[in-house]
């Protein structure tokens, strides 16, 4: 079965072709910049990698080009629309209605919909992506897997938040969590890995926008995001967790609006508001040559981490290993290592040397004496919504 994944986002498509149940990528790539000038699209198969300088006014614009690259007698991969068996979409808020992956139809969409208050900058493209995927693969089922789906186990006492309940009621003001399809993705493969399907998990996805999750059996019990992806961690332009009286302080005393609020806290925030960049790289390496506000906003980045870690575990009354993932948990052994840093008491212990190997394998980098395990997983977010797919078709 041939499977297109399609992650649409707010400027972006990327998107995969992939042959299930192997897990054969046939061809991948990304549209960036959609409705910007000096926009790219890139596009990968077995035999063939480049990218080119084009623009696309919209996402209806860079799907079909996608489509035409896929069918394109020189670098494409099937010959005609109808080989393509599903089209699967991410799709970041499900809200409360949507707890599990399911084929589009019409109330679906509608729903869909109805959530874009909640995710202003990602449903309403990803809504799109599946208008356009349905007019150019006809004959393919659409199906869509939440981000948020993967923390519906998340109990109420972790997920309402300690204010007038009718808002939770009324409004839908509540935790949801993000990043579920790599968390569950990750977990599974670290269950898989211990062979313990009981066991007790911390996992870290770190990247631009990164959240924590305490798992528990499989299931999650808690996570670091919450209404929207904006809290918890420091990310690369987010500020993560932040006393609700700054923001009341900057609106009433030193007179930004809300939207000028939102902006500083989502976009001029966390990693680049602390050190002028949002690159982990770059933070790393001005650190190394002596810059003092990235080091110290490497040492506040692993400090929100550790308090995490340190809630987490008592949430789940123990912890058997730690997961890091996505881009900054796979390839930042600088991260790690703070992270783990003076973390004996909950039997968390680095080997140096194992952390400074670079592998694009699942692989330990606990030392010996470690009572607990820390695991880097590479993450898969196509592979997982591709899997999600094949087995509700199937």
């Amino acid at each position: 079965m041939k499977i297109l994944i399609i992650n649409s986002g707010s400027s972006s498509i990327k998107f995969q072709l992939i042959h299930m149940p192997h897990a054969a990528v046939l061809a991948s790539g990304m549209v960036e910049r959609i409705g910007i000038e000096e926009g790219a699209i890139s596009y990968k198969n077995t035999n063939k990698d480049f990218s080119k300088s084009m623009n696309f006014p919209d996402h209806a614009s860079g799907l079909q080009k996608i489509a035409d690259l896929l069918m394109d007698s020189e670098v494409g991969v099937i010959s005609s629309a109808d080989e393509v068996d599903a089209v699967g979409h991410r799709v970041v808020h499900g809200g409360k209605q949507f707890t599990e992956t399911i084929k589009v139809n019409e109330e679906v969409k509608a729903n869909i919909k109805r959530l874009f208050s909640l995710a202003p900058l990602h449903n309403p493209a990803h809504l799109t992506g599946i208008e356009v995927a349905e007019d150019l693969f006809k004959n393919a089922p659409q199906v869509c897997v939440f981000d948020t789906a993967f923390f519906t186990t998340i109990p109420q006492k972790a997920y309402q938040y300690a204010i007038p309940k009718h808002f939770m009621e009324d409004s839908r003001i509540r935790l949801y969590g993000f990043h579920g399809t790599s968390h569950k993705y990750v977990s599974e493969k670290a269950i898989e890995h211990l062979g313990d399907p009981e066991a007790k998990l911390i996992t870290i996805h770190l990247g631009n926008g990164c959240s924590m999750a305490a798992i528990k059996a499989g299931k999650a019990i808690d996570t670091s995001m919450g209404f929207g992806p904006a809290n918890g961690l420091i990310m690369g332009t987010r500020a993560g967790d932040i006393d609700q009286s700054v923001v009341f302080y900057m609106q009433e005393h030193l007179g930004y609006s809300v939207k000028e609020v939102s902006d500083i806290l989502l976009k001029k925030s966390g990693m680049l508001g602390l050190t002028g960049y949002s690159d982990l790289r770059d933070i790393e390496a001005a650190a190394a040559a002596g810059d003092a506000a990235c080091a110290l906003a490497l040492e506040m980045n692993a400090y929100r981490i550790r308090k995490f870690i340190g809630a987490y575990a008592a949430a789940l009354n123990g912890v058997d290993a730690i997961v890091f993932t996505a881009g900054i948990g796979e390839n930042s052994s600088t991260i790690r290592s703070k992270v783990c840093r003076e973390m004996e008491y909950l039997g968390i212990e680095l080997d140096e040397s194992l952390n400074g190997q670079r592998s694009k394998q699942l692989r330990e980098i606990q030392s010996a004496f470690s009572k607990v395990k820390i695991i880097v997983i590479p993450t898969n977010e196509e592979l997982a919504i591709a899997t999600q797919v094949y087995e509700l078709i199937n």
